[in-house]
């Protein structure tokens, strides 16, 4: 399996390719759209509990009830507290175009 691109190969890849002779979009520009879509999605999570990105899928902010674990080294029963955790669902159409 291949290695996933790193963050310096996905900004340079998306720097060429929206690019055009006339209109030229740095590195830096690409990267300054990352980290503020970046706020954006955190933003819109914590406020509102969701954030979509379309075309891939949307981040939820979802409750875990408390319930009942088992430590794996020692087999002893122990109760895990409830908490909020953010899960990543991705689309339809982003499932459909991976798996095929």
């Amino acid at each position: 399996m291949a290695n996933p691109l790193s963050k310096s190969k996905i900004i340079a890849h998306m720097a060429e390719k929206v690019s055009t002779p006339e209109k030229p979009v740095s590195k830096k520009q690409v990267a300054s759209f990352f980290d503020e879509f970046f706020k954006l999605a955190i933003k819109e999570t914590k406020g509102a509990g969701k954030f979509v990105i379309p075309g891939l899928g949307r981040s939820v902010k979802a409750h875990r009830k408390a319930r009942m674990g088992r430590n794996p080294a020692t087999g002893e029963a122990i109760k895990i507290k409830a908490k909020t955790v953010v899960r990543l669902r991705a689309s339809k159409a982003f499932k459909d175009a991976v798996l095929k």
